[in-house]
């Protein structure tokens, strides 16, 4: 493992063998804590290669403890985090309006490590229990048409990483690896990255992987889409450009998308978008990226007409029902 360090320090790519080895070891107890910091703010300083992802990726799914849950019509939404942006829960609360449409969502996250609020930090807050037992999932998904699975609970080698990622505390090659290992695997998959780079690179990976797939990456280096600039959205056969005029409304000032000081705040927010009373910012991008999410299911239909789908169901407050469920 010093010569992965030194690899590392050195700015060389590692192999999808020692990309795997590196996580097999940190599962294992193989490594301590300044050697695998040293690993992950290494590649952090240099960029990830496809081929580490690779790995990581692969280890980390032999690892997972993944529950029996049909996926193959299900969705999950979810942004590599650390762009430093602190806005508000975005995927996460287009995730439970998807699902209160009536969408199949299996939703893979973690609490924040380099933000404040991630997407376990914001439902713990709205009272959504944490699970592994298989049958509560399932019984979850059948009723609400969501269930979440927080990563600590399927993948034992983020849980063992944990303490590593909150010291460091800035974003490392398990924020890029969040959106891809989600054990279940679902057929549909909107997912946003802080780089163009990356966002290339998810692009070739899950190609192979999922169904239909979209990359989101916001010219201003947002991971989601935000109407504050123009985003580049990737797909199977998708490279195309949106923006605030792709949907005829006003471009958003980024400081309206402000999640707050504290999670309580960050879900205030999405329990107002759910029950109709979320400003006119943050219904514009949730209808957004819902919108872009529904056409993975609905690809005959305009992205204008599902983004007035989306607003006017988002205006109903239908969704509050979602949340009292």
């Amino acid at each position: 493992m010093n010569f992965l360090l030194e690899k590392t320090i050195a700015k060389m790519a590692l192999s999808f063998e020692e990309a795997s080895d590196f996580i097999h070891s940190v599962a294992e107890d193989r490594l301590s804590n300044e050697t695998v910091s040293g690993i992950l703010v290494g590649i952090q300083m240099r960029g990830v290669a496809l081929e580490e992802l690779k790995g990581f990726r692969q280890a980390l799914l032999e690892l997972s403890l993944a529950p029996k849950i049909d996926a193959s019509e299900a969705i999950d939404l979810c942004g590599t985090g650390g762009d430093g942006k602190n806005t508000f829960n975005i995927s996460t609360t287009s995730a439970l309006i998807m699902a209160a449409m009536g969408k199949r969502v299996i939703k893979h996250g973690n609490y924040g490590v380099s933000s404040m609020c991630g997407s376990s930090n914001v439902l713990e807050e709205l009272g959504f229990p944490f699970s592994k037992d298989t049958d509560e999932l399932n019984r979850s998904l059948e009723t609400n048409n969501i269930c979440f699975l927080h990563a600590p609970l399927f993948h034992p080698t983020l849980k063992k990483v944990g303490g590593i990622r909150a010291n460091l505390g800035v974003r490392t090659i398990f924020n890029n690896l969040g959106p891809l290992v989600n054990p279940v695997q679902p057929k549909y998959q909107l997912t946003g990255t802080y780089s163009l780079e990356l966002a290339k690179i998810y692009q070739h990976l899950l190609k192979d992987e999922r169904t239909d797939f979209r990359v989101v990456y916001g010219l201003d280096c947002y991971d989601e889409i935000t109407l504050t600039d123009s985003t580049r959205i990737f797909g199977k056969h998708v490279d195309t450009i949106v923006d605030y005029n792709s949907f005829n409304v006003k471009k958003i000032n980024p400081s309206s998308l402000f999640s707050g000081n504290s999670v309580r705040e960050a879900s205030d927010i999405v329990r107002a978008i759910l029950s109709g009373k979320g400003t006119e910012a943050h219904n514009h991008v949730v209808s957004a990226n819902v919108a872009i999410a529904l056409q993975l299911f609905e690809p005959e239909k305009e992205l204008n007409e599902l983004f007035q789908l989306a607003q006017n169901f988002i205006k109903s407050g239908e969704a509050r029902k979602l949340l009292k469920k």
